[in-house]
């Protein structure tokens, strides 16, 4: 198991006398690509501007390679930074934006000139040396932001929401050229956002944070397939969230219906939360259902139908299909029980992270 590059100790980090990070502990490997995810307010990007210097965190260590980093300044530290708002001189060309960093590290001009044509030829910008900065589109000002923050050689690249301006298309563009440029320098990226999407698409390990905490760690797959409270299973993708009742091993009871399941550990008669993805019922005829209700709303979203199914206790099931069920008919429930995710409920008001329907 590789070491870690960076590890966060115990920060916190108070503005005004409101808390934005309360005693987090973080490790980020080395060439790993790590996003830190959560909605706004949550604290990822606080935690990126003290990993990059920008911030001093009131309580912890920033520790780089075992070095303690707390108090050196950004441009002491092996990483640079790449903002939503690039932060391009308007009076300087391509070329030049992209050798500032070097030119103040006082590097001779044929290295210079060597570096800024390996750095627009990565992010597909090469033969754009002497063009403006304003006759550029915004994808292509992200590009040159990333060139210049990678020419310095940075150990680290901090991402800070930098598709955020962009549109859908040229968005999902820049997220497949990141991860190969990632592949291609072999440095380690900490990225944050608050699109699920792109967090899923383009990480090796996400961070989901909620009110100063992490919530969860893990893959992508870990964590849309096994989310650990109701906060990430409703802040990644779609869910069906539900107050349930563990029975015993292997049996929820969800609105008066007991469903098998695969989880165990929860006790007897146990109140929960339960998860299930859309994607993950199946309707069928109403005899043959756990539960049984009628299709109140249908949408074609293209690759599937999404749909409601209102059950006899009011809640309105979220149903994710490539079968269309019209509305107005009256269906079956049914989900394997592998795809019935159950979670302890919070232990006290304050990890209250959802709200329920039913």
């Amino acid at each position: 198991m590789s070491q870690s590059l960076i590890d966060l100790v115990n920060i916190s980090k108070s503005f005004d006398g409101e808390l934005v990070l309360d005693d987090l502990n973080l490790s980020v490997k080395e060439n790993e690509f790590v996003t830190l995810l959560g909605p706004s307010g949550c604290g990822k990007t606080t935690t990126l501007r003290i990993i990059g210097g920008f911030e001093k965190a009131d309580t912890g260590k920033v520790i780089f390679e075992g070095q303690d980093i707390s108090l050196l300044p950004p441009n002491k530290r092996q990483l640079n930074t790449v903002f939503q708002k690039y932060a391009l001189f308007p009076h300087m060309n391509v070329a030049e934006n992209v050798a500032f960093g070097l030119k103040i590290k006082n590097k001779p001009k044929p290295y210079i000139q060597d570096k800024i044509k390996y750095a627009l030829k990565l992010v597909n910008m090469d033969g754009f040396e002497n063009r403006t900065v304003d006759s550029l589109s915004g994808g292509q000002q992200q590009r040159i932001a990333i060139a210049r923050a990678i020419v310095n050689e940075p150990r680290v690249l901090l991402l800070d929401e930098p598709l955020g301006a962009l549109d859908l298309k040229l968005r999902q563009d820049m997220q497949y050229e990141l991860i190969r440029m990632k592949k291609e320098l072999g440095i380690t990226f900490i990225y944050v956002t608050h699109d699920q999407e792109e967090a899923l698409t383009m990480s090796d390990t996400i961070v989901v944070m909620n009110q100063g905490y992490i919530q969860q760690m893990g893959t992508p797959e870990q964590i849309y397939n096994e989310p650990e409270n109701a906060f990430v299973a409703d802040f990644i993708g779609e869910s069906n969230i539900l107050h349930g009742t563990m029975i015993q091993d292997e049996l929820v009871e969800i609105f008066g219906a007991r469903f098998a399941c695969v989880d165990k550990g929860f006790g007897s008669n146990t109140p929960v939360d339960v998860v299930i993805r859309p994607e993950d019922i199946d309707l069928v005829a109403p005899e043959d259902g756990t539960l049984v209700g009628t299709c109140t709303h249908l949408i074609f979203k293209g690759v599937h139908y999404e749909m409601e199914v209102t059950t006899p206790d009011g809640f309105e099931w979220l149903v994710h299909s490539t079968d269309m069920c019209p509305v107005g008919k009256k269906v079956g429930i049914h989900v394997d029980p592998y795809d019935i995710q159950i979670m302890n409920k919070p232990a006290s008001e304050d990890e209250e992270v959802v709200s329920y329907d039913a």
